[in-house]
């Protein structure tokens, strides 16, 4: 499952989505503070994908800077039987100590030598406290939206998603995530 989502993944950066050609190439913010980013995130929306079909409700990931200066990604979500399932995987920066551009993937270490294992990650609205935050890459056919807390202040979601919506996002792909229960 962990290599179908990696592999998924870097498929996006090979073909790109039909909207994105379009759309001027996606802007990111201009730096990430890695460490204050570390911690857990839920998923509030997301574009619907393959590789998180079985997740129900309750989704997150738990980022946490590791001694070589690559990221442990942990995602968890429930699914129908109620059980978490969880994907472990590794991010790593692109650029300099401030790019908001990672790759992360899912594949065994082992087969990190291989470009296609690496997915983007990129960092594309981060709120100044580090609050809430959209993730994508360049082909725009993958979207979230995390926050810190599972609920978000619908003033503050709005404005991201005209945000996003100025950015060339289809904000009719956008789901909210299920959360409780």
């Amino acid at each position: 499952m962990k290599l179908v989502l990696s592999f998924l993944i870097s498929i996006s950066a090979v073909f790109p989505a039909i909207a994105a050609e379009t759309a001027p190439p996606l802007q990111t913010i201009q730096s990430l503070d890695v460490p204050r980013y570390m911690g857990t995130w839920f998923e509030i929306a997301k574009y619907p994908n393959r590789f998180q079909k079985q997740c129900m409700r309750n989704t997150s990931a738990e980022y946490s800077l590791q001694k070589d200066g690559t990221v442990k990604v942990l995602n968890r979500c429930q699914v129908a039987s109620g059980d978490m399932d969880e994907a472990e995987g590794q991010a790593r920066q692109l650029g300099g100590p401030k790019s908001p551009k990672l790759e992360v993937r899912f594949a065994p270490a082992w087969l990190s030598w291989l470009p296609m294992v690496w997915g983007k990650y990129w960092v594309i609205d981060l709120d100044p406290e580090y609050q809430m935050v959209a993730i994508s890459e360049p082909s725009r056919e993958y979207l979230w939206v995390l926050a810190r807390t599972q609920q978000v202040d619908k003033a503050k979601y709005d404005a991201l998603l005209q945000r996003l919506k100025a950015k060339g996002f289809d904000l009719n792909k956008l789901e909210l995530s299920p959360q409780g229960g």
